[in-house]
């Protein structure tokens, strides 16, 4: 069987284009899934290794939200039976000076960090010394390299709106200090950092013998609201969980291009079952069984399956490779701020995507496989037999049980936060779509009125003749179009959504911001008593964000206290869904994102309660807003109540409504006249609304480009089962040639047949798309980010598309045709005489 495999097969060295096709599809998918993975673990293994270091030898971490806690908590801890070492830290993301970006900076209690974690402080007596002098730092490799830092030079922070310098006392490397981060004694992290009596974790590690069941109980009667005990695994995989949904679409998207190399093995397969009909029709009738048949082609797709895996592996790690170098490990979604991830390559990865790609690549020859080894010897030596190709595969039950499969599974819910069933719904609706094409094709055909000309007369007739053929150029079209139709509605939805998002957001005429992100960005209260004052100001409102740790296996909330004229935070954010109305003795209004109603159930009428301040504080919910920024959860509060709760009346952002005679550029240079006013961020509507979908594009733009590449995995799908069609069928036009039809005539026939063949693709592809765009949208997209968005379909691109796609298919086939009718007539009709 193997020297009968290397013989019949050793066309391929002497036709390497279609084989080259199919390898290249199979490639391309394994490429962008491996590339995805590697890209991904990379990412979440330094998110985790910067936990882990961190926490050194620690069992439990106690962690605070933005604002943190007392450090009384660390000597309550540190006493408690049972606990062996408690080690104080202060974790802040700092903005760096002159520079939108942050630094990770960690501040620990350099002394008592050395028995828990000594590879960060104890394997040098110099560096701990160094690292107890005030003032000083040691930054990690990745941070030197992004910010041109070495030994001696000097690291300039913004805290409030005032620049902090240290020194840097040297470089470590990343499995000392993993990401861009900077090492301090937790002294010099609370002065400097103004968080004087403050931290916001301390790293635990239990006695010998102890019980940790105990030991936590113990420790949770201790801890304030908003503070949560975990263990450090915990810890390190909540730190990978605010990307997991982006990263689990980005896999779901590479399998899409995996999918669609598949059909180009399904064409190629085809086209060479249709080609050999009378060669296996020959072994067959030598001895060789069906099974025979059946296994040298899909040996032969096995091979293919091989060689495309171990290529695209291969190009998988390039890809990966120039993706973390100039995109990121969040590949330019914004996500991973701050890390350096480093690419690793993972065997046992490697092996499951080569045999994913062979899994595929003998899934795609099946068909064809089970067709050739079916079809009668005698019959399939005669001239014509080429047309009954899948003619039996025409029940329409197996494709509608699929369609109602997926109809049923995308009501159910996500698991563990993955929309796993909304992905299973989309493959049914997919599979489905493809596997009922022939007995729709069928009937459509049947159904359509005859041409006047006689070419339109015979390129109908012979697909009315020959479904199953017909059949093989659709299912890649219906493969790819409906994909790509799917993909275009969602982000257009998506982007319009976001859109009208920030019109209805953006309602002032000037926004201003302290100059850096992080945890110690924020205003005085002086300077808002100051643009309060401002001439030519209608109005100026402010807001104070923050983060609340309500559950230690998730990421925190986003707390958001804003001024409200009017008391009603509907007219801030976009509303959703009925609104509570308040009712006397009710506590203070918040109003929550869907997030929080998707992950904590916090519902209009419901009373809540959160820390702020140390204390549990009762909040009623009076409705629910629309928010694309915080996808694990916002609440809204008005900033008269968070003073009044806390006692901050520190801010972070502004907005300002003129008055009618007033100027922007006065009213911006009156801004920077302020004190601190000219480290201000200060930025229109336009603006803002022009960065944030440049933003969007951005992150979207790894979904483009793998959406393009299995867009055209699937148009050379098309192209190659359009030849399979036309180089079959040599004898029949060598047929038509003697009855006196020009090449001309035969051209045009075989573009009306592709034409006709992608029009009914693509209205298929299109249905198929519209119905897995609602399942993206309401399922999908729902259960992955916890948000809503409204269907927003565009008209025009999909017309271009499929406008493109029939004009592709008749090029195709008069191209095919072309080199179909390359030999004379007497000699393509030799066989038949």
């Amino acid at each position: 069987m193997l020297r009968l495999f290397v013989t019949l097969n050793a066309r391929l060295a002497h036709q390497p284009a279609r084989t080259l096709l199919s390898v290249a599809g199979i490639a391309l998918g394994v490429a962008l899934g491996f590339g995805v993975q590697l890209v991904n673990h990379a990412a979440v293994d330094e998110l985790a290794a910067a936990v882990r270091v961190a926490a050194g030898e620690a069992d439990l971490q106690v962690r605070g939200g933005r604002s943190g806690f007392p450090e009384e908590l660390y000597a309550r801890v540190a006493r408690l039976p049972g606990v062996a070492i408690a080690v104080p830290a202060l974790e802040l993301e700092v903005g760096m000076a002159g520079s939108q970006r942050t630094l990770r900076v960690l501040g620990v209690d350099a002394l008592r960090a050395a028995r828990l974690n000594p590879a960060l402080v104890a394997d040098d007596p110099a560096r701990l010394a160094r690292l107890l002098e005030p003032d000083t730092v040691f930054v990690s490799s990745a941070a030197a390299q992004a910010f041109k830092l070495e030994r001696g030079s000097r690291l300039a922070l913004v805290v409030g709106q005032q620049p902090v310098e240290l020194e840097v006392a040297g470089v470590l490397s990343s499995s000392i200090l993993p990401g861009q981060a900077a090492l301090t004694d937790i002294a010099t992290a609370q002065w400097r950092l103004a968080r004087l009596g403050e931290l916001n974790r301390i790293d635990i590690r239990l006695a010998p013998g102890a019980d940790a069941r105990q030991v936590e109980a113990r420790i949770g009667t201790l801890l304030p609201a908003g503070v949560q005990l975990s263990s450090v695994a915990m810890a390190e995989q909540a730190s990978g969980y605010p990307s997991r949904a982006y990263r689990v679409n980005l896999d779901v998207l590479a399998l899409v291009a995996l999918f669609t190399g598949g059909f180009l093995v399904f064409s190629a397969q085809t086209l060479e079952v249709a080609r050999r009909r009378g060669e296996h029709a020959l072994l067959r009738v030598l001895g060789l069984e069906r099974r025979g048949v059946l296994r040298l082609v899909l040996a032969e797709a096995g091979a293919l399956g091989i060689v495309g895996g171990l290529l695209g592996v291969a190009l998988g790690y390039l890809f990966a490779g120039l993706a973390l170098r100039y995109a990121g490990g969040d590949l330019g979604a914004g996500m991973f701020r701050g890390l350096a991830p480093r690419l690793v390559f993972e065997p046992a990865a490697a092996a499951v995507y080569v045999a994913i790609g062979v899994a595929v690549a003998l899934a795609g020859a099946w068909l064809p496989a089970r067709e050739a080894a079916a079809s009668a010897p005698a019959r399939a030596l005669k001239a014509g037999d080429s047309v009954r190709l899948f003619e039996t595969v025409a029940s329409p039950w197996p494709g509608l049980a699929l369609i109602a499969l997926g109809g049923a599974l995308s009501f159910a819910g996500p698991v563990d936060g993955v929309a796993l069933f909304g992905y299973a719904a989309i493959a049914c609706l997919l599979f489905g779509a493809i596997a009922l094409m022939p007995w729709t094709v069928r009937r459509l055909l049947d159904r359509l009125p005859q041409p006047a000309s006689p070419v339109g007369i015979l390129a109908l007739e012979q697909l009315r003749g020959s479904p199953g053929q017909a059949m093989v150029s659709l299912a890649a079209i219906v493969a790819s179009f409906s994909l790509m139709v799917a993909m275009a509605i969602m982000v257009a939805s998506f982007r319009q959504s976001v859109a009208d998002w920030l019109d209805t957001v953006l309602p002032a005429d000037l926004y201003f911001r302290s100059s850096q992100a992080g945890d110690a960005a924020y205003l005085e209260p002086e300077f808002v008593r100051a643009a309060r004052a401002l001439p030519g100001v209608a109005r100026v409102d402010f807001l104070r964000s923050g983060r609340l740790l309500l559950d230690a296996a998730r990421p925190p909330v986003a707390l958001i206290a804003r001024d409200l004229p009017s008391g009603d935070g509907s007219r801030t954010f976009p509303s959703v869904g009925e609104r509570y109305q308040r009712r006397a003795g009710d506590p203070p209004a918040a109003w929550v994102s869907e997030a929080m109603v998707e992950l904590y159930g916090w519902t209009p009428g419901r009373r809540v309660e959160l820390p702020l301040a140390g204390s549990w504080r009762e909040f009623i919910v009076v409705g629910v807003w629309r928010d694309y920024v915080r996808q694990h959860g916002a609440v809204l509060i008005d900033r008269k109540d968070y003073v009044g709760l806390t006692g901050d009346q520190r801010v972070n952002d502004g907005s300002i409504w003129l008055a009618p005679i007033a100027s922007l550029a006065q009213t911006i240079a009156a801004l920077r006249r302020l004190p601190d006013g000219a480290q201000l961020e200060i930025s229109t509507p336009g603006e803002i609304r022009r960065n944030s979908l440049a933003i969007f594009d951005r992150s979207f733009a790894v979904t483009y480009a793998i959406e393009a590449v299995a867009v055209l995995v699937g148009l050379f799908g098309l192209s190659s089962s359009l030849g399979a069609i036309v180089l079959a069928r040599r004898r029949e036009f060598g047929m038509l040639r003697h009855l006196g039809m020009t090449r001309s005539a035969i051209g045009a026939m075989l573009a009306a047949e592709g034409g006709l063949l992608a029009a009914l693709g693509a209205a298929a592809g299109l249905a198929t798309g519209a119905a897995i765009s609602l399942i993206l949208i309401h399922v999908v997209d729902r259960q992955s980010f916890n948000w809503s968005m409204d269907l927003h379909t565009p008209w025009a691109t999909l017309g271009a598309l499929t406008a493109v796609l029939v004009l592709l298919a008749a090029a195709t086939a008069w191209l095919s045709g072309r080199e179909a009718m390359g030999a004379g007539p007497v000699r393509a009709v030799r066989e038949d005489w």
